[in-house]
């Protein structure tokens, strides 16, 4: 008896109302875990697969194995600015179908548009229907996609715990090194960026003035140790919780 072609066919999850991005994959190249976090909950409530890059070296090794359906890039990474990617990305011969960019600074978006990127998303990122609505807007016309779907109005909220390991990690980094300027530069933009997603406003203006310090040429070892204070109140509230 003849093979039946049909019981090789693979099967495609298609997308529905509640969870538009069935069969979609989205790449998140974030190096902060509460970020990331986020975006992991949306996919999940959107029916779409999330893969992960902390650094842009790490993306270049998802991106030689697989293509993603929507790839959404921080602008500020540890090994470099996210606008290079987004600019490969955007003139590369095998482009992804969704190029996002994604900052806590509003101001990046014209930028992330002028390297290439299809849209920009300000953090924090917790509207589930922006979310959704910034991938399917853009994909292709030949991608099936529920003609009457419905916009959720849920939001979502990340781990505390996601947050707690941001904070550490910026603690390790202030104390193995204050006197690289790379380093602090690194730190008040990382730390910039989670605390305004976390509302955290001593925070916010602790990592602005060390970004203002860097700006004006200075090192910031004064700002850095504020900033050391603040985080060790907070990590030490987190295990007092």
């Amino acid at each position: 008896m003849a093979d039946d072609p049909n019981q090789f066919t693979i099967l495609t999850q298609q997308p529905t109302r509640d969870r538009p991005l069935l069969g979609s994959t989205v790449l998140v190249v974030e190096d902060s875990r509460f970020a990331s976090e986020a975006v992991r909950l949306l996919c999940l409530r959107s029916g779409a697969r999330i893969r992960r890059a902390d650094t842009l070296a790490s993306a270049h090794r998802h991106l030689q194995v697989y293509r993603p359906t929507a790839v959404i890039i921080d602008l500020g990474l540890p090994d470099g600015s996210g606008l290079e990617l987004i600019h490969e990305l955007a003139t590369s011969d095998t482009r992804v179908p969704v190029l996002l960019g994604t900052s806590g600074d509003p101001i990046l978006e014209d930028r992330a548009i002028e390297a290439g990127a299809d849209g920009f998303l300000e953090k924090p990122i917790t509207s589930l229907a922006t979310f959704q609505q910034a991938i399917i807007s853009r994909l292709s016309d030949a991608r099936p996609t529920p003609a009457l779907r419905l916009l959720s109005a849920d939001t979502i909220a990340p781990d505390p715990l996601a947050l707690r390991d941001d904070l550490a990690h910026v603690a390790d980094v202030i104390s193995a090194s204050t006197d690289e300027p790379d380093v602090l530069d690194y730190v008040a933009q990382f730390l910039g960026s989670i605390a305004h997603c976390a509302a955290d406003a001593p925070l916010v203006q602790a990592a602005a003035g060390l970004a203002s310090a860097r700006a004006d040429g200075r090192l910031g070892r004064g700002e850095a140790a504020t900033i050391s204070r603040l985080l060790a109140s907070r990590l030490d509230q987190a295990v007092a919780i």
